[in-house]
């Protein structure tokens, strides 16, 4: 994904070169780090995470010229797919890698992407943060996420990468690109929160179908799905079988009722 998500901002070979994610799966991210937020406060990052709820982490910069633009929108294009809402059961949090970046931008910027994903009583699920560049290396090093600043563009060069984290703030799984499938979008959130969200179907889904890294999509997992297909033979059977037993022993049963010594033409012997 990553060539072709820069050749979306034009950028010059040199400017991408070697800028990629080292993945730190199930790695603690540093909670205590502190960023401002839209209004303006101070926060840990660790504020966001409640032990409850999963977290969407994308490291994006508001003046980003297309990359960071389009994979917000397609991910809020996703988000309203989703039956699962921003701020009841999962949250959104965008860390800007520009520190001169100010909290009125950031503000803007996350005004606009709610009003996108339209849902009433939601604003408290969304979060745009910015830092130092202290602080913006510490998560971009805990996430593995490679950035370089060009001079000459003015911009930054980055790939397109989600993070998906635990509500305990460990990083659960990395989704790559533009453009996300909703339902590998919904079952990493699953996945994410360990099963504290999610149907109870989303949560079967996911006994029979693994992460597959090179469609970026959750595909079958072989074994998942032959002990599946087990069950469902044996519970086959079951079904099957069962009226076929109970026919059978009640039609046994009326048969010795039906039985007498003398309907074989034999007579009781009598003592002498």
């Amino acid at each position: 994904m990553g060539t072709s998500a820069f050749a979306q901002i034009n950028e010059t070979p040199a400017a991408v070169d070697g800028l990629d994610v080292d993945e730190h799966l199930n790695e603690q991210l540093p909670l205590d780090t502190r960023f401002t937020d839209h209004t303006g406060n101070v926060i840990r990052l660790g504020d966001i995470f409640d032990g409850e709820h999963p977290v969407i982490l994308s490291l994006n910069y508001s003046n980003c010229p297309m990359l960071c633009q389009l994979q917000l929108n397609e991910l809020v294009a996703t988000l309203r797919e989703m039956e699962p809402s921003v701020g009841e059961s999962f949250q959104v949090v965008s860390i800007s890698i520009d520190p001169n970046e100010p909290p009125e931008r950031a503000k803007a910027t996350r005004k606009r992407y709610f009003e996108e994903y339209g849902r009433e009583g939601t604003g408290s699920g969304w979060h745009f943060l910015v830092g130092s560049p202290k602080s913006i290396l510490t998560i971009a090093n805990a996430t593995g996420f490679k950035f370089r600043y060009v001079p000459e563009r003015k911009e930054y060069a980055h790939i397109a990468v989600l993070m998906l984290c635990t509500p305990d703030g460990r990083i659960s799984r990395y989704l790559y690109g533009v453009q996300f499938d909703e339902p590998t979008l919904r079952l990493s959130l699953v996945e994410a929160s360990e099963g504290k969200i999610g149907t109870t179907i989303d949560r079967v889904i996911l006994t029979c179908f693994m992460y597959d890294e090179t469609s970026g999509r959750y595909g079958p997992e072989a074994v998942g799905i032959m002990r599946l297909g087990a069950i469902s033979t044996v519970l086959c059977l079951i079904v099957g079988l069962v009226p076929f037993w109970i026919l059978r022993h009640r039609k046994q049963a009326a048969k010795q009722e039906d039985y007498s010594p003398q309907q074989e033409g034999h007579t009781p012997s009598q003592a002498t």
